[in-house]
């Protein structure tokens, strides 16, 4: 028989369940019940949004009147990710909506579910309660879809029009969307594509994160530069001045970073980094355009309170060595597009700087690998020779006449491969690893080839003409053979290469050339050019190639470059050890000439 207490909590339990829950903003929503996991977060525990109080304002942008689009171009360490997952909880539990979060690839999807997605479920109370126990498996709860009263989350990768091609979605959300592909397989834009998704809801709502890439290109510069454009201002704590904190503001001593200090653009005092606590918690957005129903936000590293401006100092000195490591840079702690200037390279200005060092290498050559390019009448090789901060040396080229099909041209590929060469200080190098062609009419072969000499780090690779790709993406061995087959992102290492083709004195990407190359191998390693095309309606930079041009000497460099990244060897500790093994040389030397003199000498004394 239920007694009158048991029906009273009854009675409470079903008010509770059928009661919705207060009207909240994002941060108050996440301050009232988010918690942060500790596999996922360096503070975890209890989220308290005046930590980053700049967050406020960009989470709480979706609930403005008349929003449709919310667009955050951000640099990295400013809680992008998190702020993302909050607006999924709050969805999730204060007005519960079909969601669709798109991740570049459907392994990150995977791999966020996993990380991000599931670590939050498990650790905030009320969304606990909101779906299955994660151990269930059925259709309503998978890895990439987890349903919920009133709605779902759904898990894609840009990169799978399958997994794009859902149900109609409410809110959807663009994780990194300029690492994107320009096409999700035939099917177009991903972005466009997952917005189609949610054209049959008045109260859609799309919101898009990504730092920036290279500028005319970049998708988020371009969803940025069609919002109000908001950036954060903060006082100065001397003067009061608004303002929005710029590196061109931050002053350091190359030697002393940890000095380093922030000038006020308005009465010149110089900050220090335990003011910035002060300045974001006073300060405010402000839209430098109207309002058009597009909320822009962006913000970069140097307003973030765990990144301080002497480490920004640190890692800007040490990506400023090269063209591409200073563009991750701009891209990744300021949130700032990437002004290329790649273009093209004059072969003529290249031919003026050939130099003489002969048949040896130059003291300043680290390690060697070769990039070998595979045509049906020969092989192409280049031998690179590589110091601090990848400066190089092009120390052969040889072309191996020979029909690839045969074995005659490999074993002189084996000649070049197997020789040893001596430096200027008394070295004797060797090849560390090369890097084979694959894509041509001789895969089988080069496949043969490389998987017998895999313990010397020969490695075969297949190109893919792909802006953004990394050099080098993690080897497969989906293949007969079972043979290690990386993937070379040929646009990335051409853009690299020209970049550092640009590099006029000596030092950290700088390439040295011998002086007997002939014209012609510096017209085909500057063969190919960049032009901008549209696809799928957004300007896409493609490397093409004029007709009558051959570009051999450029692909092979692309493979010594990648044969290089492969390796990833501590340049930097290798010089030290080289440098210490010259030493004793150098002290063997001196104490075997010494030895001589005396005993030399011995032989002149006059003993009368």
């Amino acid at each position: 028989m239920m007694t009158a207490k048991t029906y009273s909590q009854m009675i409470k339990t079903v008010i509770s369940a059928w009661t919705p829950p207060p009207e909240l903003t994002v941060s108050q929503w996440a301050d009232q019940h988010r918690r942060l996991s500790p596999e996922a977060s360096s503070e975890p525990g209890r989220w308290v949004t005046d930590r980053a109080p700049y967050q406020r304002g960009m989470m709480d942008a979706v609930n403005e009147p008349g929003v449709s689009e919310v667009v955050y171009m951000t640099s990295s360490q400013i809680g992008k990710t998190e702020i993302l997952n909050n607006i999924l909880g709050y969805f999730t539990h204060q007005d519960p909506s079909p969601m669709l979060m798109i991740q570049p690839t459907l392994d990150m999807a995977e791999t966020w579910s996993k990380d991000r997605l599931a670590p939050m479920i498990r650790d905030t109370e009320v969304l606990t309660a909101l779906f299955k126990d994660p151990k269930s498996r059925d259709s309503n709860n998978t890895l990439l879809h987890k349903k919920f009263a009133g709605g779902h989350i759904t898990m894609a990768g840009a990169n799978s029009p399958s997994s794009l091609a859902s149900r109609p979605i409410r809110i959807v959300l663009l994780d990194e969307e300029d690492r994107y592909p320009s096409s999700a397989g035939a099917e177009g834009d991903p972005g466009s594509l997952a917005q189609k998704r949610s054209t049959t809801f008045w109260n859609r709502l799309l919101v898009t994160a990504s730092t920036p890439t290279i500028e005319g290109e970049s998708k988020i510069d371009a969803r940025y530069q069609q919002s109000d454009m908001r950036r954060y201002y903060v006082p100065c704590p001397e003067c009061g001045t608004f303002q929005v904190l710029s590196w061109a503001q931050v002053k350091f001593d190359k030697e002393h970073p940890e000095s380093t200090r922030y000038e006020c653009e308005h009465c010149k005092v110089k900050l220090q980094e335990s003011d910035k606590i002060w300045m974001l918690s006073h300060g405010e957005w402000r839209a430098e355009a109207a309002f058009n129903g597009v909320v822009g936000f962006h913000i970069s590293e140097l307003y973030s309170p765990w990144v301080k401006w002497s480490d920004m100092v640190v890692s800007f000195l040490k990506a400023k060595r090269l063209p591409e490591t200073l563009k991750v840079w701009v891209n990744t702690s300021l949130g700032e597009t990437w002004k290329d200037k790649t273009e093209g390279v004059d072969p003529s200005g290249l031919l003026k700087r050939k130099e003489n060092w002969g048949r040896i290498a130059p003291e300043g050559v680290i390690v060697i690998t070769a990039g070998i390019d595979v045509q049906d009448d020969r092989l192409e090789a280049e031998v690179i020779g590589w110091g601090l901060a990848q400066e190089s040396w092009s120390l052969q080229y040889h072309v191996l006449h020979g029909d690839p099909a045969q074995n005659k041209v490999w074993e002189d590929l084996d000649r070049v491969l197997h020789q040893t060469i001596q430096s200027a200080d008394g070295r004797t190098l060797s090849m560390s690893a090369a890097c084979v062609d694959s894509g041509g009419h001789q895969t089988q072969r080069v496949y043969e080839y490389c998987k017998a000499r895999e313990h010397e780090r020969v490695f075969a690779i297949k190109g893919a003409s792909q802006i953004g790709k990394p050099l080098v993406s993690k080897f497969s061995k989906n293949n007969k053979l079972r043979v290690k087959l990386f993937t070379i992102g040929t646009d990335t290492a051409k853009q690299m290469l020209y970049s550092r083709l640009k590099i006029h004195q000596p030092g950290p990407g700088y390439c040295h050339f011998p002086a007997d190359y002939p014209e012609e191998y510096f017209k085909q390693l500057t063969a190919e050019r960049i032009q901008t095309k549209f696809v799928n309606g957004h300007p896409t930079r493609v490397w093409v190639m004029p007709k009558g041009r051959r570009n051999e000497a450029l692909d092979c460099r692309v493979y010594g470059m990648a044969a290089l990244h492969i390796l990833n060897p501590n340049l930097d500790a290798l010089a030290q050890s080289q440098e210490r093994e010259k030493l004793t040389r150098q002290e063997k030397q001196k104490t075997k000439q010494s030895r001589s003199s005396e005993w030399m000498g011995y032989e002149d004394w006059n003993f009368n």
